[in-house]
């Protein structure tokens, strides 16, 4: 999934941008509040991950705005302020969860993992589609319930695909969930990864299709 991260404190946003990484997640980091706000207007993402105290423009009016412009992209703030009234604020101007620094981070990986599993319209960390089993939160899988070794973007597309069994994801699609702007890959990424995959399903009940001119999707065999 790809996930923008609005924090000015460098440390932190570093850690955070990391150990999303890990999780498999594209994740951009953004430092300036006007330049996050722009950036949200001409890029979708599946979660933002928001300071409330930012230069230039603070977290509460990026949200603000993105919510008067219909935008129901899940937001996650955050803030060394911890008083009922600015809580209430933040959930008030559409936040769907308020996190206090300090925190810890095991707390904001599982946070920001049920936010997208609420985006995704799931209600447990694990995905079952055949004799493929994904846990989500452990970033495990298993096929005919023997382990399935997995890369950091295996998983994460596998995990795209298993989300919406049957629907078709353009190519263009997966590589702005897979990539951050830094990495700037090509096309040829995204068809190297479902090759690996497939090579990886083969034989089972699941397999990668190719919907030609439109994408890829996950079926059973």
């Amino acid at each position: 999934m790809r996930i923008l991260i609005v924090e000015d404190g460098r440390d932190i946003g570093a850690a955070i941008r990391n150990r999303l990484a890990r999780l498999g997640h594209a994740v951009d980091l953004q430092a300036d509040g006007r330049e996050a706000n722009a950036l949200l207007r001409v890029q979708p993402y599946d979660l933002v991950v928001l300071d409330v105290m930012l230069p230039s423009m603070d977290g509460f009016a990026i949200l603000r705005e993105l919510r008067e412009r219909g935008s129901q992209t899940p937001v996650l703030l955050l803030s060394a302020r911890s008083a009922i009234d600015d809580r209430v604020s933040g959930l008030s101007l559409g936040a769907d969860d308020y996190l206090v620094k300090p925190f810890d981070y095991r707390e904001l990986e599982a946070r920001v993992q049920a936010l997208l599993r609420r985006k995704s319209g799931q209600v447990s960390d694990r995905l079952d589609l055949g004799g493929l089993r994904l846990d989500r939160s452990n970033r495990l899988a298993e096929l005919g319930g023997q382990p399935l070794a997995l890369s950091r973007k295996e998983f994460a597309l596998l995990e795209i695909l298993a989300s919406r069994p049957q629907r078709i994801f353009s190519k263009d699609e997966l590589l702005n969930q897979l990539f951050p702007f830094e990495k700037e890959p090509s096309l040829n990424a995204v068809e190297q990864y479902v090759t690996r995959l497939r090579k990886k399903l083969q034989g089972s009940d699941v397999e990668i299709r190719t919907a030609r001119g439109m994408g890829y999707q996950l079926a059973l065999a």
